[in-house]
């Protein structure tokens, strides 16, 4: 078992273990990364979100927090064979992310990158196709830069829950209703969610749609009768 082998396998990383992969995923990207194409695809009911119908390698998009969304937007690609990496988020687990569609053999989560969380960010760009990350803190704009940089350079995604100014796609949830529960009794069994993404470029102009998440079944798809809405533009005198 190779060394990047045992770090899948042992599921969840802290900073000491996750340094090793600075020296482990070059090859491994060299072989599965830099090979794709210039989109990674995402679930059918995120495509119409999104200008390109997926994720462009290089792009920066956010969500306004970790939670469903953020796994959905990267589980798509995980299914085609995409190597994925979270950073900075204790509270998921292998479970979780396997149950919203992610691929766990194909899959690290590194639950705390400690302070030098951006080279390790920067050395799992170079690895991995998506780089799901909740920052530690705040990035300065010098930082955003150089993380911003060394994803067009390598190809990948950067997938941030926060704020992160200059992304190039930014989806939110605005509406949420809740299915199950009645009047003071019964139990939660889906969520509707109204998702709106906006970005730059041909992403500037929002967009918007319903989605399950999750789903009756679990999982995430279109909502009934959910149709993508292009939002007009809105002048500010």
């Amino acid at each position: 078992m190779t060394g990047l082998e045992y770090l899948f396998d042992n599921g969840v990383m802290g900073a000491e273990s996750a340094a090793q992969v600075i020296s482990l995923s070059s090859a491994r990207h060299r072989e599965d990364v830099l090979t794709g194409a210039g989109f990674l695809p995402v679930l059918p009911a995120l495509r119409e979100l999104l200008p390109s119908g997926g994720l462009a390698r290089g792009a920066v998009v956010t969500t306004e927090d970790f939670g469903l969304l953020s796994l959905a937007l990267a589980a798509g690609a995980s299914a085609d064979g995409a190597w994925c990496a979270i950073a900075g988020v204790p509270s998921v687990g292998v479970r979780a992310a396997a149950e919203a569609g992610l691929d766990p053999a194909r899959l690290i989560l590194i639950a705390d990158p400690g302070r030098s969380w951006p080279q390790v960010v920067a050395s799992l760009l170079d690895g991995f196709d998506i780089v799901l990350l909740r920052p530690p803190e705040s990035p300065s704009a010098q930082l955003r830069r150089k993380l911003e940089a060394a994803a067009r350079r390598y190809g990948s995604v950067l997938l941030v829950a926060g704020d992160w100014p200059g992304a190039q796609a930014r989806l939110a949830v605005t509406d949420e209703e809740w299915i199950g529960i009645g009047t003071g009794h019964g139990r939660l069994r889906a969520r509707k969610a109204r998702v709106v993404a906006s970005g730059r470029g041909a992403g500037e102009r929002p967009r918007s749609c319903w989605l399950w998440l999750p789903g009756p079944e679990g999982g995430v798809a279109a909502a009934e009768s959910a149709v993508v809405v292009t939002e007009p533009l809105v002048s500010i005198g």
